[in-house]
């Protein structure tokens, strides 16, 4: 062979082996679900990674995972924690670690490549990293400290300590256990992007801890740290509060070489002062107040000096009664937007009204024009005007107390406030729009979504939606309202799951407030109707079985089946209690405890509808039950216990007999009372037999179409009950016909109502930020745009492609970005053939549903026909285009 051939064959083999590494790239890596998460709360964390590929039909068949203490380590290919090798595996999530024990402390790098299926292997991806928290009370040093003083829980302190440091550039981490919200200052610069810090918990069972890296904050020789800490939910009174104030421990350690290094920790040699804000408001519903921040003492807030005003005093040592201090284990609450008014007008003497545009929930900060010394400045908040163009009474409240110098500005910091107007009093100078900020704060997830179509009506309600569950995830949780309860109710919850898991990424802020769910539930098996459950609320068993149907809607999402494996004792535990309350094989009222109250089925229904019928209760919460165990029939057997998988199915079979026996009325194929949720909750639960199920259709729209005028006439619970039974029955021109529905009750009503986002009642009444009526968002995705994932499969491993189209929609955009990348669907009616645009990840395989019948279809550009067994056309990863007659 010529010389000049083989360096031809040479270089060729080298460009396209070089074109090939490129085509398939290793891109979004995580650690237990979270992006370069510190201190996390396991030894074993377990990967996850997506691939981006030219090549349609890309398969990952082998992956290989370096871990190593040192990145230096890692740029040089090797790794001093763990190397796996080359594992053959599809697996691109929960990929667990197995390389040498990680002790608490411990900081890390990874990365990953991959291979596909004709033997080609990716680039190494980018460097990640993550940490492993404090994991046991062994590992910590620090005590707990509060500052004395008789404001107690009012009180917003600052602690402070100095320490040195030999050089820049070491690993120091930072851990923070705060009972109540802090953040950190370390030489006066702020740490992290985080705000209102932590999340949410049981604090009578549990609080949590956060790492910060502060490496990049550290100068050689001596630094300041500074711990500046709000009550919020520790406040007195509330279950675990031990003290009158907030507390915190914290413990700073070097890491270098392998070698953990305790650099300082909390404990009597701090020192403690008052800081210039305060907080009002006792954190009970209609009472979480605001605060006051006293201009004189603000400008030196960030001063450690001694001042002839502002002294440190001595810290109190604190003892807290025992209970699990675990790593947060879900994103920091941070800024996810920043708003300018729309309008601002007089609405009296020295009173200015300001319109924001929009609600939202977070922040505000005023920048004020010159005032006078101890001139008090007022500003209250609510989410609409009453009918006569006045501030909705919602006791939020804030206060500026002036110092008369330069340079006066208010601006939240352990507080927050859900609102769209502001109304500021005793400013005798109107504010400019500049000078008004208002900053809208959220759980730190990912977007994971997007919808729009050719009905504008539609677009206007899926983006309120979308914008409502923006304004009710801050602090690890879903809640009810952000400003008048602030309670993580598990109906609210379970009604709005799917939606909110389809249009974010929550599968970390569902395994924090899931472990809140855990934490509450009693001895004999009793769960609260809201987690964490600092007091009684009202609900019934749609709100307590959050702990199952919650866990397994997670599960289906994002696949972490040792989140199913840690609740089942728990899910068990709640089905004993409603064993011990069903009466004749039916769940009946159960009593109110100290913790819960009331007995719901449906709730926030519409006028004319009576949630409290007995026989709506009935059919209602049983109906509910049937679900529970159906999810816990297919959790069992996801967990490898066939025993208990035969157990719920026979209960399940059982009781929907009892449900059909009882509650049918065989004179006009109804349930219950015969409105929307008693029909088609029956349905949903497998209660109608299969020779009934079109009769009982039938009278589910006769109820709508002719007792209801063709509105939703269902509340909280009735909504994605409905969605989902829409969805399953390709329904879409009923679904579609009440969300068209201009007048009362109905979400375009709303909408021509002033409202941005969804209301706690149909009429509007109390609240204006809710999550009443957010469960019908699914819809938009799994029906318009037409993508369901496969629920044999979790994770969206499968899913099923079916659009289905009401008659007015001519072309839909969806996307969903999953575990293993996004997936879009876009299409357009042209004419009699629908043409589609499909993007699927690699890891993931989707079902084209014709329609039915229909066997022809056009794959780019080829005439293509259906297997004669074939139900749909299967696609790997890739981007195609395909068309069909619809």
């Amino acid at each position: 062979m010529k010389p000049s051939l083989v360096f031809c064959i040479v270089l060729f083999l080298l460009f396209t082996g070089c074109t090939l590494q490129k085509e398939v790239a290793v891109y979004d890596l995580t650690c237990e679900n979270l992006e370069n998460p510190l201190g996390i709360a396991t030894g074993t964390p377990r990967f996850g990674w997506k691939i981006r590929s030219r090549l349609n039909g890309t398969e990952q068949t082998a992956y290989q995972v370096m871990v190593a203490g040192d990145p230096a380590l890692l740029h040089k290919n090797k790794a001093d924690l763990w190397d796996s090798g080359k594992i053959s595996s599809s697996e691109s999530i929960w990929v667990p670690f197995a390389g040498k024990a990680l002790a608490p402390g411990t900081p890390a790098w990874w990365k990953v490549r991959v291979w596909d299926a004709a033997g080609n292997v990716s680039d190494w991806s980018p460097l990640a990293q993550f940490s492993i928290g404090l994991l046991n009370e062994e590992d910590w040093q620090a005590e707990y400290i509060g500052f004395p003083t008789d404001a107690g829980y009012r009180e917003c302190p600052q602690f402070r300590q100095s320490f040195q440091a030999y050089q820049k550039g070491e690993k120091l981490l930072l851990h923070v256990n705060s009972l109540g919200y802090h953040e950190v200052y370390l030489n006066g610069e702020k740490v992290g992007e985080g705000v209102l810090s932590p999340a949410v918990s049981q604090f009578d069972k549990r609080s949590h801890t956060i790492t910060y890296d502060v490496s990049p904050f550290v100068k050689k020789g001596q630094n300041e740290l500074l711990l500046w800490l709000g009550s919020g939910w520790y406040t007195e009174g509330l279950p675990g509060v031990a003290h009158n104030g907030p507390l915190v421990k914290a413990q700073l350690e070097r890491f270098s070489k392998g070698i953990r290094e305790i650099v300082l920790f909390t404990g009597s040699n701090w020192l403690g002062r008052k800081s210039a804000y305060t907080r009002q408001g006792n954190w009970r519903p209609h009472q979480f107040g605001g605060e006051i921040l006293d201009g004189t003492m603000a400008k030196s807030d960030l001063n450690p000096e001694n001042q002839p005003e502002r002294s440190w005093s001595p810290v109190s040592v604190v003892t807290v009664p025992a209970h699990q201090v675990s790593p947060q284990m879900v994103e920091l609450n941070k800024i996810t937007e920043v708003l300018k008014p729309v309008e601002i007008s007089q609405a009296g003497k020295d009173t200015f009204l300001v319109d924001m545009g929009k609600c939202l929930t977070g922040w505000t900060e005023v920048r004020f024009p010159k005032l006078q010394k101890s001139q008090e400045i007022v500003l209250e908040y609510a989410d609409h005007l009453d009918k006569n163009g006045n501030l909705a009474k919602q006791r939020q409240t804030d206060r500026y107390i002036a110092s008369g110098e330069e340079s006066e500005i208010f601006k939240n910091k352990f507080n927050y406030h859900a609102y769209r107007y502001l109304r500021i009093s005793n400013l005798t100078e109107a504010p400019s729009p500049e000078n008004i900020t208002a900053y809208l704060i959220h759980t730190g997830y990912r977007q994971a979504s997007g919808f729009s179509c050719s009905d504008p009506d539609l677009n206007q309600i899926h983006d309120m939606l979308f914008y409502t569950l923006c304004c009710l995830s801050l602090g690890g949780d879903l809640v009810d309202c952000p400003h008048i309860e602030r309670l993580g109710y598990g109906g609210d919850g379970n009604a709005s799951t799917v939606t909110a898991q389809t249009m974010f990424n929550l599968g970390p802020l569902y395994t924090n407030w899931l472990q809140a769910w855990a934490d509450c539930v009693r001895d004999d098996g009793g769960m609260p109707h809201t987690a964490p459950n600092p007091y009684p609320a009202g609900g019934g068993p749609y709100w307590c079985g959050f702990i199952i149907t919650a866990s397994w809607q997670t599960f289906l999402n994002y696949g972490d089946t040792l989140l199913l494996k840690k609740h089942y004792p728990v899910m068990q535990k709640w089905l004993g209690y409603v064993d011990q309350h069903t009466v004749d094989g039916l769940l009946k009222r159960w009593p109110d405890t100290d913790y819960r109250g009331w007995y719901l089925g449906d709730w926030a229904t519409p006028t004319g509808i009576d949630q409290t019928a007995e026989a709506s209760v009935n059919v209602v919460n049983n109906s509910f039950v049937a679900v529970c165990l159906d999810n816990m029939q297919k959790i069992a057997r996801v967990l490898g216990k066939p025993e208990d998988e035969k157990m719920y199915a026979a209960q399940k079979e059982q009781l929907q007999r009892k449900i059909h026996e009882t509650c049918f009325d065989g004179s006009n194929f109804t349930y219950g009372t015969g409105t929307q949720i008693d029909l088609a909750f029956p349905m949903i639960a497998g209660v109608v037999p299969e020779d009934q199920q079109e009769e009982v259709k039938k009278s589910l729209f006769h109820e709508t179409e002719i007792n209801r005028n063709g509105h939703f006439a269902c509340g909280l619970v009735g909504l994605p009950v409905i969605t989902e039974w829409a969805v399953k029955n390709q329904a879409a021109g009923w679904m579609y016909s009440m969300l068209k529905k201009r007048g009362y009750p109905g979400y375009l009503y709303m909408i021509d109502n002033g409202a941005t986002t969804t209301w706690e009642h149909w009429n509007g009444d109390r609240s204006r930020i809710h999550n009443c009526y957010n469960g019908i968002g699914s819809w938009f995705y799994q029906a318009v745009g037409g993508i369901c994932p496969a629920e044999d499969v979790p994770a969206w491993r499968k899913v099923r492609i079916q659009p289905q189209i009401p008659e007015g929609v001519t072309w839909a955009k969806t996307y969903k970005e999953t575990p293993f990348g996004k997936l879009s669907v876009n299409w357009n009616l042209v004419e009699n053939r629908l043409e589609m645009e499909l993007e699927i990840p690699v890891g993931t395989e989707a079902e084209i549903v014709l329609p039915e019948g229909e066997k022809k279809y056009t794959l780019d550009g080829a005439e293509k026909e259906l297997q004669q067994e074939a139900n749909g056309v299967i696609l790997k990863s890739g981007t195609y285009k395909i068309s069909y007659k619809i």
